[in-house]
């Protein structure tokens, strides 16, 4: 059902474990929408129950397929077609080369089938790659071993890929078509992200003057290269200029709230009576000291709807260095009493013009903490408009999770996010509201801006429309966390 199905490979991992379990059947291939032509805005329209004012229907429970009605993949077919590869990497040794593969086809010698294609990758970067043709028989549910040359930098995130490839072509599948691969983290002296980690450091300080003015409501933060505006009712940035450029449509937010999927159609309610789809931020407390690095803002915050008790209890620390880069942690203490968390993060609406980027984390399609098996590690340059999943019927879409750094361009000037700790992060032009609100995807309207998730974490996607309960490893549960964000601005991509 739309965005899904999220915990594919615990599925396969319980059907593998079990000789007497069979599964992974394609129980609805396309969603069954009926098309009726072109909307007004130009964009196909497809309807689906209750669309044609009959009294019994089952809504979009019929929009459950792997493709659109158009025969488009979802990325879900993309998630199933790598849990269901032909073979899986057991294990490897980086002293010795040896990569020990296990054929899971029932009638195939892997000899036979499939080819491979291994490739190191640091920090995003291709250090090498090579093919590789079986020479020895791996035969069906055996394992083999074969010798990889790899060389491993001192430094950098590296991973080993592995992919598999079809030795002859079929008549549905060219030669050389990918079934799958395997990742796998490899071991180094320093195995932090470089970028990143350079990110994370602090700029020398310039010798520029830093002068604050406050009111009961405003601390007004102001160099000859930046103005910053901070709330102190909501422990929020109001502005963020720099270079004399007005970077925020609105002011920055805490956000709890996704889009629901269709997976979340049994716990959406839950969320709702909580009030996690109009909680605010609200400070209790701020106050403020100047160093030698620059502003230090300290804010006691809750996050809460009107007439509900707090959700989340924070602590936060704001950093504003004299070079303009502007720092947060957040230590955030849970209402136990409050079912799981959709997400927790800070929400941007930046300047529409902002319409490219790139990362460092799981791509190039969405991915969420049960859902990125068919994702690898890597850089990716890519657009705000690349970055939608246009899902028939609305939802939350296009996240990335497992990511160092994300960086965010329009002509001249450019927004950094990083964490001392992978992140999840959304970039859309639809709003949340918008993709909540809209019961098919023809209706959407672009906010105007480009709106910008950076996530401690979000909730997993699961199967829970008409499967179990999203498992707990996928849950966002947590009742105390530290959340972590650097911002950098500038000229340069």
């Amino acid at each position: 059902m739309g965005n899904g199905p999220g915990d594919l490979e615990d599925y396969f991992q319980i059907i593998y474990e079990y000789d007497v379990l069979c599964g992974g059947f394609v129980w609805e291939w396309c969603d069954h929408a009926i098309y009726q032509g072109q909307a007004a805005n130009g964009k196909e329209k497809y309807l689906y129950g209750g669309d044609f004012g009959e009294e019994v229907h089952d809504g979009n429970f019929c929009m459950d397929g792997l493709v659109y009605p158009d025969r488009t993949p979802h990325t879900g077919l993309l998630e199933y077609q790598n849990v269901y590869r032909p073979a899986r990497v057991v294990s490897f040794c980086q002293k010795t080369g040896e990569l020990c593969l296990e054929n899971y086809m029932n009638y195939v010698d892997l000899k036979d089938y499939i080819y491979l294609v291994y490739e190191v990758n640091c920090d995003g970067k291709l250090l090498e790659k090579k093919q590789f043709i079986l020479q020895e028989s791996v035969l069906p549910h055996k394992k083999g071993t074969i010798l990889l040359d790899i060389t491993v930098p001192d430094s950098g995130k590296c991973y080993l890929k592995v992919s598999y490839h079809l030795k002859h072509g079929t008549s549905v599948m060219a030669q050389g078509s990918r079934m799958g691969f395997d990742e796998i983290l490899l071991k180094n002296q320093d195995g932090r992200n470089q970028q990143a980690t350079a990110l994370l450091e602090t700029q020398e300080q310039k010798e520029a003057e830093v002068q604050v003015s406050e009111t009961d409501r405003f601390l007004s933060i102001r160099s000859d290269t930046f103005f910053y505006v901070y709330n102190k009712l909501s422990g929020l940035f109001e502005q963020l200029s720099v270079g004399g450029e007005e970077l925020l449509e609105t002011p920055m937010e805490l956000n709890i709230w996704r889009a629901p999927t269709d997976n979340d159609r049994k716990i959406k309610q839950e969320w709702i009576d909580a009030g996690y789809d109009r909680s605010k931020a609200r400070a209790y407390d701020t106050h403020w000291e100047m160093n030698g690095e620059g502003i230090r803002i300290y804010s006691t915050v809750s996050v809460a709807a009107v007439a509900i008790q707090k959700v989340l209890d924070i602590e936060a620390v704001w950093k504003i260095y004299r070079t303009g880069e502007i720092s947060v942690k957040m230590h955030v203490k849970k209402d136990r009493e409050f079912p799981q968390l959709p997400r927790f993060g800070i929400r941007l609406f930046l300047r529409g013009e902002y319409e490219n980027l790139k990362f460092y984390g799981l791509g190039p399609h969405e991915s969420y903490r049960d859902k990125c098996r068919s994702c690898s590690h890597g850089l990716y340059d890519t657009t705000v408009e690349e970055q939608h999943e246009d899902y028939i019927c609305p939802q939350e879409n296009g996240s990335h999770t497992d990511c160092d750094y994300l960086m965010l361009e329009k002509e001249n000037q450019t927004v950094t996010a990083v964490s001392s700790r992978p992140f999840s992060f959304n970039v859309s032009y639809y709003s949340q509201e918008e993709l909540t609100r809209k019961a098919h995807n023809f209706e959407l309207e672009k906010s105007g801006s480009t709106i910008v998730c950076l996530d401690y974490a979000q909730n997993g996607i699961g199967s829970n429309s008409c499967g179990p309960e999203l498992r707990k490893e996928y849950q966002f549960t947590e009742e105390t966390f530290t959340f972590d964000m650097k911002f950098l601005f500038g000229k340069e991509w």
